[in-house]
């Protein structure tokens, strides 16, 4: 068995209240939900229990003082990802975010509220937070600790992943320093509608390795000014909420043991196999444990 590796995941932390439902509700209507589940979330918080199946992790963020932080706690605890909060002190509450899942197609409606309102600043960074670490995952919501923790990845030979699941501002003070650009066909850096100007965008910043989801199709990625696809496994979608996290935690898993393109392919066989599955945490289950290891 190989040795465990450290992961750093910067970003989101909320509490999730997910709801599975024949759909979502109309205007004045209430629903009754089939199934729920209340979890830990965010792209940085997803990707990191997913790379704890393999490894071990860290994760970076603001939960604060409220009593929410108790399930967030728990929560990480359970799947042994350790937390560093950025600013514990704080006594509003984390980020709440409602997601209902409709039961026939497995797509999700979220209302949620990201990480404006808990912005930390750079000289927050706890010491040695990069003592040990194998890979560094940044996710945009916590821009200036990324780029912090970015420069200083960069300093020490720790290879840097971006989850681009949209554009934010302050990206551009990271990508300088990111070896890895997966992102979704939903970022677009400013001037760029089309994934040809994406593309060439994050390569005139020095990105070596970029890569762009587009759910069930073909991931399209550029390694080294070279240009391919990967297959994605199709698969009969109970639910998709966090798929793109946990393709990002499963990545880093990977891209530590083998090439560019047979970790996107290998992480797009862990997501797919996720959406066969209620919330973000029962693709872990040791009925399909074997898959993956």
């Amino acid at each position: 068995m190989r040795e465990s590796k450290l992961g750093l995941f910067v970003g989101l932390i909320t509490i999730d209240f997910i709801y599975l439902a024949k759909s979502v509700p109309r205007n004045n209507q209430k629903i009754v939900a089939t199934n729920y589940t209340v979890t830990a979330g965010g792209p940085a918080t997803n990707a990191a229990i997913a790379f704890s199946y393999w490894n071990r992790a860290k994760l970076l963020g603001v939960v604060g003082s409220h009593p929410i932080r108790n399930l967030i706690v728990a929560d990480l605890d359970t799947y042994h990802v350790t937390l560093q909060d950025l600013n514990p002190t704080q006594v509003d509450p984390p980020p709440v975010s409602s997601i209902i899942v409709t039961e026939a197609t497995g797509e999700r409606a979220v209302v949620s509220i990201n990480a404006v309102n808990t912005q930390v600043k750079g000289d927050r960074l706890p010491e040695d937070i990069l003592q040990e670490v194998d890979i560094v995952l940044i996710d945009g919501h916590q821009m200036t600790v990324g780029s912090a923790i970015a420069r200083q990845a960069k300093e020490n030979n720790i290879p840097v992943v971006i989850d681009g699941g949209s554009w934010k501002p302050g990206f551009e003070e990271v990508l300088p320093f990111v070896d890895y650009a997966v992102c979704s066909a939903n970022f677009h850096p400013p001037g760029c509608n089309t994934t040809t100007e994406v593309l060439a965008y994050l390569t005139s910043v020095g990105i070596p390795y970029i890569a762009i989801t587009q759910g069930e199709n073909p991931i399209q990625y550029q390694a080294n000014g070279k240009y391919n696809t990967v297959a994605v496994p199709q698969v009969e979608a109970v639910d998709t909420l966090g798929a793109g996290d946990i393709f990002h935690g499963a990545f880093c898993n990977y891209i530590l043991q083998t090439s560019f393109p047979d970790a996107l392919a290998a992480a797009a066989g862990v997501a797919a196999a996720s959406c066969q599955f209620f919330g973000t945490r029962r693709w872990m289950d040791a009925t399909i444990k074997i898959i993956f290891d």
